[in-house]
């Protein structure tokens, strides 16, 4: 379905690769269905014809493209016709280790620079035991891979039993809007999505959830990212399959607590034992000195 010519017709503001809110394959414009959090959160996939809200999940097109132009549902099915909306069955993606092009890293890789060090220095952490304990590169002014730059970003492997499937580039500079950029999907050995992000050797009965990586670098060994708040049912099954207590501490927003309770449901149904716990910022975001307490109060 030509999902941008819809937009442009109806001028509905939308986004595209690029922008922070958007990757390659998907147009993103804010979502109906969870107003007053501003950003681009609704994703619809250009190939599958599916909508994904990363605050508050999968809803259907006709719904959404109802709420999106406040018109009837009915009025909306026909007129998606016009668009080329054929609304087949969504074309789920699948776990694989296969791969259309080699796993490879942005060109000038090294290990971590002073500009890297000294933006985890800045964030309170300690850079020498991340690089350490987390294998943590840098890449350079001219680090590019497939035609897209990755400049001034500190690469995060992502390993999954044993071997690195995948990475994030987390820019140092906060002057690009894309502040994640993942390993192009087509190089990914292991969907980021379909895994978790933590140490699996270190994971003990109780693991802490939480959204991403450097939340995961506050909180140490124990605990585990989803690579944000919308979880994936690869990553449930993973999660009540490795642990039997899980607490969960995301954003202080609205939606993240409530995606949070919904993990939580999720996992006591499948007999994990599993509770939220608030904090007042982002949990990257923690003095040291305050995780640790916590730290030793979940675990």
């Amino acid at each position: 379905m030509n999902i941008i010519q819809l937009y442009q017709d109806f001028s509905i503001t939308y986004v595209l690769e690029g922008h922070k809110h958007s990757r390659e394959g998907w147009v993103n414009t804010e979502c109906p269905h969870c107003s007053g959090s501003f950003g681009y959160h609704l994703g619809y996939n250009i190939d599958n014809n599916y909508y994904v809200c990363w605050r508050c999940g999968w809803h259907p097109v006709i719904n959404t493209i109802s709420k999106l132009l406040n018109q009837s549902e009915k009025n909306v099915y026909h007129l998606l016709k016009q668009y080329g909306g054929t609304f087949s069955p969504i074309k789920k993606e699948k776990v694989t280790s296969c791969n259309k092009k080699v796993h490879q890293l942005p060109s000038g890789v090294t290990s971590l620079s002073n500009s890297h060090k000294k933006y985890l220095e800045k964030r309170n952490f300690d850079p020498d035991y991340l690089e350490h304990t987390w294998n943590l590169l840098s890449t350079t002014p001219t680090s590019t891979l497939d035609n897209k730059s990755y400049k001034h970003r500190i690469i995060i492997p992502i390993i999954w039993n044993e071997v690195q499937v995948s990475y994030q580039g987390r820019d140092i500079t906060g002057k690009t809007d894309l502040r994640y950029k993942a390993c192009p999907k087509d190089r990914e050995l292991i969907h980021h999505k379909h895994i978790l992000f933590g140490k699996q050797k270190k994971w003990k009965s109780t693991g802490i959830c939480v959204e991403g990586a450097f939340d995961v670098f506050r909180f140490g060994v124990y605990s585990f990212a989803t690579f944000g708040i919308k979880y994936t049912a690869t990553q449930l099954r993973l999660i009540a399959k490795t642990f039997k207590r899980v607490p969960v501490i995301f954003d202080c927003e609205p939606q993240a607590k409530a995606q949070a309770d919904t993990l939580i449901s999720e996992l006591k149904f499948r007999g994990v034992e599993s509770f939220r716990v608030d904090i007042s910022d982002d949990p990257g975001n923690m003095k040291q000195e305050e995780a640790n307490y916590l730290i030793k109060q979940l675990l």
